[in-house]
């Protein structure tokens, strides 16, 4: 059975996509260019996939592996000695520095990448690709967070905390909702705006290795590799990969197969 931060997760996920589907819905930023009833039945589908393989592969959630570490008084922070908010803090910032940099490895190790391109296929974007990931690649990102919670001894609060802020903002900066200016100009100080995001699936590969945060976006500015605008503009721009274009060979067996599919990598325009 799920604990209660496993239940809050997902009430958290499921409250949180539907007010984010119906803002795309009344403010989109772009029109769509694919069925997106066939989008949300193959994402949806992988969703379910990757939830049926975390349970059945790691019956342990991140939040039950920090409770045991906090018992065991396990990790840097019992050594140092760091407590309190500082801890709290410390945590919070490591996790998703862990995340940011994670996700730069898929984009530049060939065998990660060839599992992380099916994210990057989807030929629109919007909530539901917050959450489209290979199941591969979703129980390797859990074991990464399992040893960095081992190594750390972060506080099961942070854990629980994190792990719903990655959620909630995974989706949130996929989603296709157009927010003025001005709020997307202030929302970037302190989080991952769509606008930026998009950026990041652009079809230039270029554009495609910037971009790289999920919550917070001081990563990419820090580590040199922040984008502001895309170059064709966010209407202009086209979502994807150059390998996959053809949106019958995007169902649900389809998108499993990509890690093994050989294509060559598409090239900057």
């Amino acid at each position: 059975m799920m604990g209660q931060p496993e239940i809050l997760r997902l009430a958290i996920f499921i409250g949180l996509f539907a007010v984010l589907a119906v803002c795309e819905h009344r403010w989109p930023r772009r029109p769509l260019t694919v069925s997106k009833t066939r989008r949300w039945t193959a994402n949806l589908g992988i969703v379910a996939l990757n939830t049926l393989a975390v349970r059945l592969l790691l019956p342990l959630a991140p939040f039950g592996l920090a409770v045991r570490v906090q018992a065991e008084s396990w990790g840097l922070w019992p050594l140092l000695g760091v407590s309190g908010v500082l801890e709290m803090v410390l945590s919070l910032l490591l996790l998703d520095l862990l995340i940011y940099w994670q996700h730069r490895l898929f984009h530049r190790a060939p065998l990660l990448w060839r599992l992380h391109r099916m994210h990057h296929a989807d030929l629109d974007l919007d909530v539901s690709s917050g959450a489209r990931f290979h199941p591969i690649e979703i129980i390797l990102s859990m074991l990464i967070k399992f040893a960095a919670i081992v190594v750390l001894g972060p506080p099961v609060v942070a854990v629980v905390i994190f792990e719903v802020l990655l959620n909630a903002t995974a989706m949130f900066n996929h989603g296709n909702i157009g927010l003025p200016a001005t709020v997307d100009r202030v929302l970037r100080w302190i989080v991952v705006t769509p606008d930026m995001h998009r950026v990041h699936h652009s079809i230039i590969v270029g554009e495609t290795n910037s971009n790289f945060g999920f919550s917070l976006p001081w990563w990419d500015w820090l580590f040199g590799s922040y984008r502001a605008q895309p170059r064709d503009g966010h209407l202009g721009m086209t979502i994807g990969l150059r390998e996959w274009r053809d949106p019958a060979e995007l169902g649900l067996w389809s998108l499993l197969r990509i890690p093994f599919v050989n294509r060559k990598p598409g090239r900057t325009p």
